[in-house]
């Protein structure tokens, strides 16, 4: 017997290693493409027209120190090391690290936050509540809300650089790419070549972003890989023919000599040099698409040494060449022997593409993700494959990365403003990342302050030496990110906070429960056949919106269904937790309320399959209902529970059917309750919600509503003649067709308003809804279903 579960474990070993191997293989088209190209023009950034190439190659074999040291301490120390350890729940970025913080602290600005959502199964902790330490850190935190605000706005400024190195990325990779045309052209046949060629293989590239990358995706693992052993292999070539000796250049003290002698510009010259780790931050934000054992054995074992070899190599070349034609300045190619010059060029082209696509997909994804937060205008997002999670188009910002990256490469014309600008997007994210990362060690690690502090200043000294370096050729380049995220900070922030004035000011016009069960008295109230879906953004009570309906106009559908789409901090909420049900009034009244949950990186479903989904979720719900309700011996049905507990008290209901009532105990490999939820009641933030019986936890019940028939038979062994009403009651409703009813809302500012505050929100804010995708077209909501109704917010 011992030998057998030793050979099952050898096998099971083997599998997870070839799992490993394909994973590390496949995310080298994906999350190192963009690293990989940096070759193609670090040098050529950072000697343009800042330090000059002498002799005593002194600032040759500096710059290959700072490259060298550069990838060691941040790739491959903080990122590989340390940063992607900080996964949530397998998933990594700027969102991710933001999330972490807002479940282990109570800092996130978004006030629809409930108790259900901790009971969430990706809504991991670190430590369980009751065993973590209280730290005076977190107190802090939590008792200032203006750290709130700086928090979600230094998130926002990862962001917005993000989508900034969207738009130069692809810009000076493949220029960078196609520069290597100067070797064979002559200077007039260069300047009217090289931009054409670049603007049409990027209009070409996002021409095809709507297609997805997955039918030519399995390409760009081979490109990459090649790319990457030729670049290694010419670098090896070049280091054993020009200059074995380069390797000494590696010692630390030459950057201090090149410092010494360059001075000033050598200090401007960090600007060229950080490029090297342009695409760094992809290894941590593709994470969940691929494993931190996969990507770091593809970093350590092939990108790593293959990125030293091709600087050392390029080194190499240029310390035996001093006399470089200026128009060439210190490019990749001039290092690329003459034979295989033209290969290489091709090479570096589709791998410039490669990599372009990469970044372009990345800000796919992180505007999907400020979505999220609401953080950004609604825009549509197309799902390009129903294989391959989280692959999105969204058109109207592919179609604006094009533009200004195409104005980007035909305004600044060469690599020097190009890098410059793209150098300062790349390390404001890395210091967006440390900042982030320090809070993380200190909330969820729970480890020192002081190793958070120490991780903060010999990662952050270093970046904001490279920031520095940036920040002082504002006017060679770098005031394009700057003015481009200004914009978007601007618009992001705007858009959130007029979101969440909103809320609050629906939470304090929205109506009780009184008001709505005796409307129907005072106004002669009509109930008319169908299902009425009343599209809000609270989690209890009635919206406004609905009350100013139902009062100019007294009537609404036989079934009402408030429905709110809501986002957790979590990356994804399990199908079988996406809805939480519950009821508005009392059971005769056939009016419910569903809570949709949604992670930051799910996929939304189509309206078809939510409203199938809705439906059977309430038809579960009625039967359990009848069943949790007063659970307690000898209690008659329907009188254990005020109307305030029926408000509040919501049910799992998902594709799975129900595991737990809120508040509930339960053990997913045991076939009942957990004895603490069977003993006694669960007290959630004052609301009583009894325990369910067992029966409910092993017994699983799908409903699926297909016609009044079915309805009619006796569903599952439900015996009650009121929940069978109710199901039938559910199933002519379903017939009879459903009506989306969602609000039209326009923000006015009060009197008396500051000019900014007008113009922020009665100007930006009006401007953006009425031009950004309603909430109609990114619900999926059937025109002729569709029933708008107008709300003025005076904020």
């Amino acid at each position: 017997m011992h030998a057998d579960r030793s050979g099952a474990g050898f096998v099971s070993q083997r599998e997870s290693w070839r799992t490993t191997l394909l994973l590390a293989y496949q995310s080298l088209g994906v999350v190192y493409g963009d690293l990989s190209i940096s070759p193609l023009y670090v040098y050529k950034s950072t000697f343009a027209e800042d330090i000059k190439h002498s002799d005593t190659n002194e600032e040759i074999f500096g710059a290959l120190s700072f490259v060298f040291w550069t990838l060691t301490l941040i790739p491959l120390i903080k990122y590989v090391t340390i940063v992607l350890r900080a996964d949530d729940n397998g998933e990594g970025g700027t969102f991710a690290l933001y999330s972490l913080i807002c479940r282990h602290a109570n800092v996130s600005l978004l006030p629809n936050r409930q108790v259900a959502d901790e009971e969430l199964s990706t809504y991991k902790l670190e430590y369980p509540p009751e065993v973590a330490q209280r730290s005076r850190v977190k107190d802090w935190l939590e008792k200032h809300k203006k750290l709130h605000t700086a928090l979600l706005v230094m998130v926002m400024i990862g962001t917005c650089m993000v989508i900034g190195d969207g738009v130069l990325t692809p810009a000076i990779s493949v220029f960078s790419a196609v520069s290597g045309l100067e070797l064979s052209l002559s200077k007039d046949q260069h300047e009217y070549a090289v931009i054409p060629i670049t603007c049409v293989i990027l209009v070409f590239l996002f021409a095809l972003q709507h297609y997805g990358t997955h039918r030519v995706g399995f390409l760009f693992a081979p490109i990459v890989l090649s790319w990457l052993l030729c670049m290694s292999a010419i670098g090896l070539y070049n280091i054993i023919v020009w200059n074995p000796h380069v390797y000494r250049a590696l010692n630390p003290s030459y950057m201090i000599t090149f410092l010494k002698k360059t001075r000033k510009s050598g200090w401007m010259s960090l600007g060229g040099i950080l490029l090297c780790m342009t695409g760094s931050e992809a290894m941590f934000a593709d994470l969940g698409h691929f494993s931190y054992s996969a990507i770091q054995l593809a970093f350590t074992s092939l990108v790593y040494p293959s990125l030293i070899l091709g600087y050392m190599g390029q080194a190499a070349y240029l310390s035996k060449h001093h006399n470089l034609d200026a128009s060439y300045q210190i490019g990749f190619y001039i290092a690329v022997p003459e034979s295989v010059r033209w290969p290489v060029l091709v090479l570096a082209i589709l791998a410039s593409v490669v990599g372009s696509q990469a970044i372009i997909s990345g800000t796919f994804s992180i505007i999907n993700q400020s979505q999220s937060l609401s953080c950004f205008p609604r825009v549509k997002v197309v799902h390009t494959s129903d294989k391959i999670h989280g692959q999105i188009y969204i058109p109207e910002v592919n179609w604006m990365l094009m533009i200004l990256c195409i104005a980007v490469t035909v305004g600044f014309r060469n690599t020097k403003h190009m890098g410059n600008a793209s150098g300062l997007a790349v390390i404001t994210v890395m210091l967006v990342t440390t900042c982030l990362m320090s809070v993380v060690i200190m909330l969820c690690w729970h480890r020192s302050p002081l190793l958070a502090l120490a991780f903060f200043l010999f990662f952050g000294s270093m970046e904001a030496l490279y920031l520095s370096a940036s920040l002082i050729k504002f006017l060679e380049g770098a005031w394009v990110p700057i003015l481009l995220s200004l914009i978007l900070l601007a618009v992001m922030f705007v858009w959130h906070h007029v979101t969440i004035r909103k809320y609050e000011y629906d939470m304090h016009n929205k109506v009780t429960l009184e008001w709505l069960l005796a409307l129907g008295d005072k106004l002669g109230m009509v109930r008319v056949p169908g299902i009425g879906l009343v599209y809000t953004d609270l989690t209890s009570g009635v919206p406004a919106n609905f009350s100013r309906f139902v009062t100019n106009l007294p009537a609404f559908h036989r079934v009402l269904v408030f429905v709110c789409v809501k986002s957790v901090p979590v990356p994804h909420v399990l199908p079988a937790e996406r809805y939480l049900v519950g009821r508005v009034g009392p059971p005769g009244h056939s009016s419910y309320r569903c809570i949709v949950r949604y992670g930051y990186r799910d996929v939304h479903q189509d309206v078809d399959s939510f409203e199938t989904e809705l439906v059977e979720s309430l038809a579960t719900f009625i039967k359990l209902d009848a069943l949790f309700r007063c659970s307690d011996a000898g209690e008659p049905r329907g009188s254990c529970c005020s109307e305030n507990e029926r408000e509040n008290a919501l049910t799992v209901i998902g594709s799975n059917p129900l595991r737990r009532h809120l508040g509930l105990g339960y053990d997913d490999d045991h076939d009942g309750v957990s004895s603490s939820a069977h003993d006694q009641e669960t007290h959630v933030d004052g609301i009583e919600l009894a325990a369910a019986p067992p029966a409910i936890i092993r017994n699983q019940v799908r409903f699926a509503v297909e016609s009044a028939a079915t309805c009619r038979r006796s569903p599952g062994g439900v015996a009650d003649e009121r929940v069978l009403e109710e199901l039938h009651e559910l199933c002519e409703a379903r017939e009879a067709g459903t009506a989306f009813i969602l609000g039209h809302s326009h923000v006015q500012t009060k009197p008396g308003s500051s000019l900014l505050k007008k113009l922020a929100v009665g100007v930006g804010y009006n401007f953006l809804s009425r031009n950004c995708r309603g909430p109609d077209v990114v619900l999926r909501v059937p025109p002729a279903s569709l029933l708008e109704v107008g709300m003025v917010y005076v904020l």
